[in-house]
């Protein structure tokens, strides 16, 4: 079984009761987890203020462990950029340590991938992924178990198994197509995240500026208004133009009102791709939801559609 070092980067961790939970079901599955002295610090908002995370990042990368695994995102990577440990974080990668994490975590995962070329994984982190954090039912102490595709990427990832993902794409997709098949991109790297925290990284030095890439991406509480001038911003920049892909994944708790009159997310798609000529596909499983695959960000991948079917494919490649 694997050796998990859990560590707190980002937001300070309130549900104290996932993050329990989180590492008992994990030791249960047979991991030994080691949780960092910090994990569970607090100084406003944050896990410990800026000097405490950066050196649980930094004992995260001299653990030795095969997953460092991130309690929660939130908000605070973005304060450590200019000085993060990005050639301990690589060497630790090059020796087999996976980190991994989403939402707040994208800021790191681009920047290490921006200075070092460091692949890094987008997946669960340990309090919603594991502790059942923000599940229907959490309140009244009622936990989800973690959902068994993401479990299963997860189990994948460890036993090094994984070999790639799939998704069914919803028939406007199809229609977007236009009858194509097969390769949309081949050895193209994997890169993007939270929408968000990936456009406030536009413009500074932190930018990977990826060509010919597999863009993805996915936001939590944001209007499709607001995804739609994000997007713009990115399409404007000519970020979207140079890639090979764009791949959207779940934008999910945001409140439509009559305002709107038919204003969606499907009318944000509809407009990216009247405006690009790259294709867009959506659906991925991936974001602030319970059902995540795992994907490892700066991999070269293989895009695929076959029928109705959309895969994304690393294994071969390695």
């Amino acid at each position: 079984m694997a050796h998990i070092y859990v560590y707190s980067p980002s937001g300070a961790v309130r549900d104290r009761a996932a993050f329990r939970l989180g590492v008992r079901r994990l030791q249960a599955q047979g991991h030994e987890v080691e949780i960092d002295p910090t994990a569970l610090a607090s100084w406003q908002r944050f896990a410990g203020d800026d000097a405490t995370r950066l050196a649980a990042i930094g004992r995260a990368a001299a653990s030795g462990a095969d997953v460092a695994l991130m309690t929660r995102g939130g908000y605070g990577l973005s304060r450590l950029l200019p000085s993060l440990p990005y050639r301990q974080l690589a060497r630790a990668i090059a020796k087999g340590t996976r980190f991994v994490g989403f939402s707040d975590f994208t800021a790191l995962q681009l920047a290490l991938l921006g200075r070092t070329g460091a692949v890094t994984w987008a997946g669960p982190a340990l309090c919603e992924g594991f502790g059942g954090a923000g599940a229907p039912g959490s309140a009244k102490g009622e936990r989800a178990a973690p959902d068994d595709i993401m479990q299963a990427c997860f189990d994948d990832l460890l036993s090094g198994a994984g070999e790639g993902s799939g998704w069914r794409l919803p028939s406007s997709d199809v229609l977007a197509l236009n009858g194509r098949q097969g390769a949309l991109a081949q050895g193209a790297p994997l890169w993007g995240g939270n929408l968000t925290v990936l456009l406030s990284l536009l413009g500074t030095p932190w930018w990977p500026a990826v060509r010919h890439g597999v863009l993805f991406l996915e936001d939590v509480g944001e209007h499709p208004y607001r995804i739609e001038r994000m997007l713009a911003q990115l399409l404007h920049a000519g970020v979207l133009a140079q890639q090979k892909l764009i791949v959207l994944g779940q934008f999910t708790d945001y409140s439509l009102s009559a305002h709107d009159r038919g204003y969606s997310m499907a009318r944000v798609v509809e407009w990216l791709r009247a405006n690009l000529k790259v294709p867009v596909l959506t659906g991925l499983p991936f974001g602030h939801v319970p059902t995540k695959v795992l994907l490892p960000v700066g991999q070269p991948v293989q895009a695929l559609i076959e029928g109705r079917d959309a895969l994304l494919l690393w294994g071969h490649l390695h």
